[in-house]
C-alpha cells in the first residue's frame, strides 16, 4: 500500500498538517498549487469581487493547478487537504479530482478552518466523485503532534 498526501494550502497552515501526516504515515507528498498563485488581495472573502469569492460562488470553476502528480496511479490511499472556504473544499480541490482516476482509491480528506468544521464538505465531495472510497475527514486545527499519529494511523492498518 503506497500513500500520498495531497495538500492545497492558501496560507501555510494545510501545509503544516499535511507535513505532520506525512512524517506519521510515511507518505510521498504532492503540493496542490495554482497556476496563478493567490495574493492576499484574492483570498479576502469579505470582498464579493476577490478571486476566491467569485471561484467559490462559481460551481463550474476549476483554477488551473500548476503541475500534475505523474505517478497518481501508484497510490492506494490520499490524504487529501485543503482549507475550508465558504463551508467547502476550495474549487481548486475539484480541478485535482478530476484530474485522475481515484476508482477504488481512499480518499481521507483533512481540512484547517478558521471558524467552520468540516460541515457536508466530504458529504459533496463524495456525490461528485463516488468512485473513491471516501472516509470521514476531519479539521486538524490545534490537534497535537501525538493525537495527530493517533488518527492518521487509523487509516493505514
Amino acid at each position: 500500500m503506497k500513500t500520498l498526501v495531497a495538500y492545497f494550502s492558501a496560507s501555510g497552515v494545510t501545509k503544516k498538517a499535511a507535513m505532520q501526516i506525512a512524517k506519521h504515515s510515511n507518505a510521498d507528498v504532492f503540493e496542490i498549487k495554482p497556476a496563478v498563485p493567490y495574493s492576499s488581495a484574492d483570498l479576502d472573502w469579505t470582498n464579493k469581487q476577490s478571486r476566491s469569492s467569485l471561484e467559490m460562488n462559481d460551481p463550474h470553476s476549476r483554477p488551473e493547478i500548476a503541475e500534475k502528480c505523474f505517478n497518481m496511479a501508484e497510490y492506494d490511499t490520499i490524504f487529501l487537504g485543503f482549507p475550508i472556504w465558504w463551508y467547502i473544499a476550495p474549487t481548486i480541490i475539484n480541478t485535482f479530482l478530476e484530474q485522475y482516476d481515484f476508482a477504488g482509491k481512499t480518499i481521507i480528506p483533512f481540512a484547517t478552518s478558521g471558524g467552520s468544521g468540516m460541515g457536508r464538505t466530504v458529504e459533496f465531495l463524495e456525490k461528485q466523485y463516488p468512485n473513491a472510497v471516501w472516509k470521514k475527514g476531519t479539521i486538524l486545527n490545534r490537534i497535537s503532534d501525538k493525537e495527530l499519529a493517533v488518527w492518521t494511523a487509523q487509516y493505514l492498518k
